[in-house]
């Protein structure tokens, strides 16, 4: 069963000029590893990433910082969602007592970052 859906797009350009203090407040330790690996392309990638599960989650930022929600990439390359803090009690809320997966998907040029989420159930879910 889909709890939600949710998508975003960015322009790549807005996070050329990234400050120090948008950095700390939007970026995991872990994203902003990734960043300097990559560029300001993945940067927006994570950020519309984080949108579209907030969209998912039908909260937008409402109770917690974006760095509650953190991109990550498994050995290939996958993006996947891990939840901290509010950001996880929203989505366990969300799912009541069924186990719950996100699904997330980006893509980019280079001037524009698009992301997609899915939150879905189910009891066979582990």
């Amino acid at each position: 069963m889909i709890l939600g859906i949710g998508v975003d797009i960015i322009k790549t350009a807005r996070f050329t000029r990234m400050s120090q203090r948008f950095i700390a407040r939007v970026f995991t330790p872990g994203e902003r590893a990734y960043i300097l690996r990559k560029n300001h392309v993945s940067a927006a990638g994570i950020f519309a990433a984080k949108e579209a599960v907030v969209k998912a989650l039908g909260t937008g930022f409402k109770g917690f910082w974006p760095d509650s929600i953190e991109i990550t990439h498994d050995e290939r390359g996958k993006p996947y969602v891990i939840l901290h803090g509010e950001a996880k009690l929203v989505a366990d809320r969300l799912a009541g007592q069924r186990d719950y997966s996100i699904e997330l998907s980006i893509s980019h040029t280079d001037t524009d970052a698009v992301a997609f989420a899915i939150i879905a159930c189910c009891a066979s879910l582990h």
